[in-house]
Order: C-alpha cells, then sequence, then structure tokens
C-alpha cells in the first residue's frame, strides 16, 4: 500500500510547476510530501513572530515531534539490547535525543539550511533552534505521513546513517564539567551541595545524596556511593533539564541579571 502511494505521489509531482520545494524535502526524507506547508510551519522559528511576523511557529510540532521521536528511539534500543536494564536503556536514549546530537543531525541531514528564522544565528539560537526544528519536523512527518513512515525516517535517514550507536553507548560523559562550562558560558552561579549520607543496611557502605542549585534554583539531585558519583548523577538530571526547559533558562538568566544589578548598586 505505501509503494502504491509513493508511485502516486511521484506522478503528482511530474505534472506540479512548484516542483523544487518537494523535491527539497525528498532529498532529506526519502520521501515526496503530501502537505507541503506543515514542513514549512516545522521550519519556522517564533523569532518571526517575535519580529512582527505570522504568530505561526513550530514549537506545537516540536512537542508533537518530540514524543515519536522518543517512542521510536525507545522502541529500537529495547529490540536492539534485549538484554539491558532499563537505566543502560534510559541513560542511551537520553544521549540520542538530547539536543546536541539533534543540532548535529541538522546539519548532516541538510535540514539547518531551510530554517527560518529572524536576525542573527547567536550561540543561544545554536543551543536550541536546529534541535528543535529537527524534533518539529518529526512532528511534520508524522501528521502528513503517520507513524510508521517517521519511524522509518528516524532510523533510515537519522541514526543508521550518521550516528553509530555502539560507540554512543560506550561514552563515558563527565556531567559535572558539562554542566559547569555551561554555566561559565552564560556567566551563571552553580553550587553543588552533598545534603546527606547514608549508611545502608550492610554497615560498610555509605550513600550519598547530593543536590545542584543555579542561581539559587533547584536544578537536579542525585544518589551515589561516593560524593563524586552524587555529583555525577546531580548534575545530569540538571543538564538535562536546562537543555530541555525554556523557562527554566529564562528564570536562571533573569536571576543572573537581578543578582548583577544588585551587585552594581
Amino acid at each position: 500500500m505505501r509503494v502504491i502511494k509513493d508511485i502516486k505521489s511521484q506522478i503528482r509531482l511530474l505534472f506540479r510547476k512548484d516542483k523544487k520545494p518537494y523535491l527539497q524535502l525528498k532529498k532529506i526524507t526519502g520521501f515526496i510530501p503530501n502537505n507541503l506547508i506543515i514542513y514549512q510551519t516545522a521550519m519556522r522559528h517564533k523569532s518571526l513572530a517575535n519580529n512582527g511576523g505570522s504568530h505561526i511557529n513550530n514549537e506545537r510540532l516540536e512537542f508533537l515531534g518530540d514524543a515519536v521521536l522518543g517512542c521510536v528511539v525507545a522502541d529500537m534500543l529495547y529490540k536492539r539490547y534485549p538484554n539491558k536494564q532499563e537505566g543502560f536503556l534510559t541513560t542511551l536514549r537520553s544521549k540520542l535525543v538530547r539536543r546536541d546530537m539533534l543540532n548535529k543531525l541538522a546539519e548532516k541531514t541538510g535540514l539547518e539550511a531551510f530554517i527560518n528564522y529572524s536576525g542573527k544565528k547567536t550561540s543561544a539560537h545554536n543551543s536550541y533552534m536546529n534541535g528543535n526544528a529537527f524534533e518539529a519536523f518529526i512532528g511534520a512527518i508524522y501528521l502528513d505521513q503517520g507513524y510508521r513512515r517517521a519511524e522509518w525516517f528516524i532510523n533510515n535517514r537519522m541514526y543508521k546513517p550518521f550516528v553509530d550507536i555502539e560507540k554512543v553507548a560506550k561514552t563515558e560523559e563527565n556531567w559535572k564539567s558539562k554542566i559547569i562550562e555551561w554555566c561559565q558560558k552564560y556567566q551563571l552561579d552553580i553550587h553543588f551541595e552533598t545534603v546527606s549520607e547514608t549508611l545502608m543496611h550492610d554497615n560498610t557502605t555509605t550513600r550519598f545524596t547530593s543536590r545542584v542549585c543555579i542561581e539559587g534554583v533547584f536544578c537536579g539531585a542525585g544518589d551515589g556511593y561516593s560524593k563524586k558519583e552524587s555529583h555525577q548523577e546531580a548534575a545530569k538530571l540538571a543538564y538535562n533539564k536546562i537543555r530541555r526547559d525554556k523557562n527554566l533558562n529564562n528564570e536562571l538568566i533573569a536571576k543572573k541579571n537581578i543578582r548583577e544589578t544588585m551587585k552594581d548598586s
């Protein structure tokens, strides 16, 4: 049935005068889209609305695409690693869907060139815009073509050509270093605190609980069998949170501005 639909789409394309955008999308997706407008919406950054343009942007499609991507990657890893536990699968999924990974995929697939935005592309833009647009693009595929096509695109046009999943799985990350570097980039104060030390039932093992605050805002907590391990777990949760939660980012920047204003007064 899908093959027949694809053949019909190619035949219809022969008689279209506006072939170029359809062919450009086909180069990225591997198929001819039906509803061109929904893909154009996926590429529309909210800065265009802020600049006096249409209020239509890609945030709703981003929300949808994020859910579809998470489901597809979870299913892919569940089948690929039948003997791995939940913790391994959760960590690897997080690595595969995080913003820096999606940013790179937007560049490698050529999607980055089609993102519409207002003003210059700043480092703040780069932190989110490409990855957000990629999720919105997945949302567009889901609405235009259905779940199976979106699943096929994610597996065959994103990860298989561009990502060595085994290498990603073996990569150990220093989450504390990453979040400190992120805070230094935006000149934010960060503080790690070990809040408890619990002696386990064997009376020889101690479990530590730590938390991380940025600009006085609690951002994550983690446990471990050493202070270092608990700091890493707390940093991991906080890092993933700040990379995905725009409202939290705005709150942290606002608190930094208040701190600097009070310091100067």
